[in-house]
């Protein structure tokens, strides 16, 4: 049985990329024909998982559900149904079972969501996206497609791994770009 539901839309796309730059993952179990979408973060982040739910909604069987996770850590998490189209994104984001970096065209629902998954802001004058997991060249690509839609970074070493780190004069840009898309317990990282 291949447990698949309707065609994404565009808003559900632009979601999914946002996610997958972020805390996302895309898998394809053993024997199976398609992939699907795990979406876990702590419980403390209720909110936002509910949030990612209700917009892939049609594509699950059921709910968010907490785990117990690592030591005490308690996660919030849920899949969706396995897809034709979770399979080709999965097949432009990971290459030998490692996500990476295809060419990509972001819009705002994209950078919004990645934002609320790996942003911080330290300061005023330090606004990072914590792409560690990625690849320096990978990074690059990164910082190209941020460059496309007027947003300027800089690679910034983070112990021993980098991350992007937005110019100062491109945090009002990126902070009016993602804002509509912010939900409510997600202000803190803009400052609202």
């Amino acid at each position: 049985m291949d447990n698949t539901a309707g065609s994404l839309t565009q808003l559900q796309k632009s979601f999914i990329i946002g996610t997958l730059l972020g805390d996302g993952y895309i898998r394809q179990a053993k024997g199976r024909k398609n992939a699907f979408l795990e979406v876990n973060h702590s419980i403390t982040q209720k909110e936002y998982v509910e949030w990612k739910y209700n917009i892939l909604k049609n594509l699950t069987r059921s709910g968010p559900k907490s785990r117990n996770g690592n030591g005490t850590r308690i996660a919030y998490r849920f899949f969706t149904r396995q897809h034709p189209e979770f399979t080709k994104i999965m097949d432009l984001f990971y290459k030998d079972r490692k996500k990476c970096i295809p060419n990509l065209k972001l819009d705002p629902m994209m950078v919004a969501v990645w934002f609320m998954d790996d942003g911080s802001r330290c300061n005023k004058e330090n606004v990072y996206l914590n792409t560690q997991q990625f690849s320096k060249e990978d990074q690059y690509k990164l910082l190209e497609s941020l460059k496309e839609i007027g947003l300027e970074g800089t690679l910034n070493k983070d112990k021993e791994y980098y991350r992007i780190r937005f110019k100062t004069s491109s945090i009002p840009k990126l902070f009016g770009i993602i804002k509509e898309f912010i939900i409510p317990s997600m202000k803190y990282k803009i400052g609202l």
